[in-house]
């Protein structure tokens, strides 16, 4: 494997307690979404013609296989305050049609570059996929299954909200008749004062009962739910009300997002959150769920009832434990490979012109594409493992060539000297005291250049709440 050379931020070296300390003080953005502050951290690295992107993204993909795929559907009913994420405005949520055909279209010009790869998971997701029109989301399913090689074990996950399951349950239904196997249904939080503040009050305990009974009757039994916590004001005893209407759900898996407050609508109110106050709420959280049969190994937001099943999307699981490739369809997709990373048209602005403009001309709609460094690429993969608290010894090995003691000699020796993660047979995995220290731990691993930004960062979130704000 060939790699760029690091720039000089990329070169330095910092003593891991500083970092530590840095990733503990800014503990909103020293977290999974790695990296930080593209422009600054990635700039060096980026391919910004866009006549070499088709090359460069064959030459990435040279060799992998199997690939993991991903759907980005930007749509939803109302945009939430905490979402972070590429979804569009209120009058572009009617352009669902013109949006799918151009991802399909998208995906025959992959199809048409990479071939017909093995896949080995694939997400639907957004965004509310379940937005858009039933067969819409069928006749993507069709052309993926058409265009590329599906792993016969491979499950497709899609997600919904509590609404549109509720009161759409042809629709749900059409999803399982059509071969999706995984659906996951976000709650995030019962409380209606809060719901209110989230912009997601249309989503409340009205629906979650016919919801769930839509979903059983369409025959799913991979079902999973979403719960966030972390918010300003939420308090435990609304936190611990939120886990046990999750649980009276009786879902095979509960996941649990802590809020990440970048890029957000309310932003501004992140200093209003201790790490105190998040460990006291997932604290709680796990050892409930723990009681009512649903595990995780420490460190891992989904907890499972179901033996020897992750509770996540075969995606999700594929890119956790194993770093494996996946190439992201439509508005803002991330795009992975082992050298790469790539983001198409949409990531920033959050409309969908930029996006139709590019493939309408035939191009590759991608809006920046990242050829990384060793330093990069293995600080992303372990970024993601850290969704379940353990970072693969041999998939870190088998895609870098090195041991990941090796690699972080310096940083391991840190973490297992002060009882935050411990070696396993397979794995060198968080502790219950590491779990606690996420941020920090999240931070070690960080490449050079995002080390040296968190060490710099003021904590002043105002400009990401204005650019949110201004984008949706």
């Amino acid at each position: 494997m060939k790699w760029v050379q690091p720039c000089s931020a990329d070169r330095q070296i910092y003593r891991p307690q500083d970092v530590f300390d840095a990733g503990e003080r800014h503990h909103h953005i020293s977290n999974t979404a790695y990296p930080i502050a593209h422009s600054r951290t990635w700039g060096a690295y980026r391919v910004a013609d866009r006549a070499r992107h088709r090359e460069r993204v064959q030459q990435a993909f040279a060799g992998e296989e199997p690939i993991c795929l991903y759907a980005h559907i930007p749509f939803c009913e109302k945009r939430c305050s905490f979402c972070e994420y590429t979804v569009v405005n209120r009058e572009e949520s009617k352009q669902t049609l013109p949006y799918m055909q151009r991802l399909e279209r998208e995906l025959n010009a992959y199809a048409d570059l990479l071939g017909a790869r093995r896949i080995a998971g694939f997400d639907i997701g957004g965004g509310t996929p379940s937005f858009v029109p039933q067969e819409q989301i069928e006749s993507l399913v069709g052309l993926a299954r058409q265009r590329f090689d599906f792993a016969p074990d491979m499950r497709i996950s899609i997600e919904t909200t509590p609404r549109i399951a509720a009161q759409e349950a042809d629709k749900i239904r059409a999803y399982r008749q059509m071969g999706i196997e995984r659906i996951s249904m976000g709650i995030q939080v019962i409380q209606p004062d809060l719901l209110r503040i989230l912009n997601r009050d249309s989503n409340g305990v009205e629906h979650h009962f016919r919801a769930v009974e839509n979903i059983r009757q369409a025959g799913f039994d991979n079902f999973n739910v979403d719960l966030m916590y972390g918010f300003a004001n939420q308090t435990l005893e609304s936190w611990q009300a939120t886990v046990e209407h999750a649980l009276a759900l009786d879902p095979e898996a509960i996941t649990l997002y802590r809020m990440r407050y970048k890029l957000t609508r309310i932003s501004d109110q992140a200093d209003q959150v201790t790490m105190d106050q998040v460990r006291v709420l997932s604290r709680w959280a796990k050892q409930r769920l723990k009681a009512a049969g649903y595990l995780a190994n420490p460190g891992k937001n989904t907890y499972c009832r179901v033996p020897k099943d992750t509770g996540t999307s075969d995606y999700i699981a594929r890119r956790v434990i194993q770093g494996m490739p996946y190439l992201g369809l439509g508005l803002g997709a991330q795009t992975f490979t082992d050298t790469t990373i790539a983001y198409n048209d949409g990531a920033v602005a959050k409309n969908l012109m930029p996006y139709f403009r590019s493939v309408d001309a035939g191009q590759l709609p991608l809006q920046d594409f990242y050829d990384l460094p060793l330093a990069q690429m293995m600080a992303k993969m372990i970024c993601v493992s850290f969704y379940f608290g353990e970072i693969d010894r041999a998939a870190f090995l088998r895609k870098f060539g090195l041991p990941l003691e090796t690699a972080y000699a310096a940083e391991i020796e840190f973490a297992l000297q002060r009882g935050l993660m411990e070696w396993k047979p397979e794995t060198l995995s968080m502790t219950t005291l590491g779990e606690d220290h996420f941020s920090g731990l999240c931070a070690l691993f960080h490449a050079p250049s995002v080390k040296g930004y968190l060490l710099e960062y003021a904590g002043d979130m105002s400009g990401d709440r204005r650019l949110a704000l201004k984008v949706s």
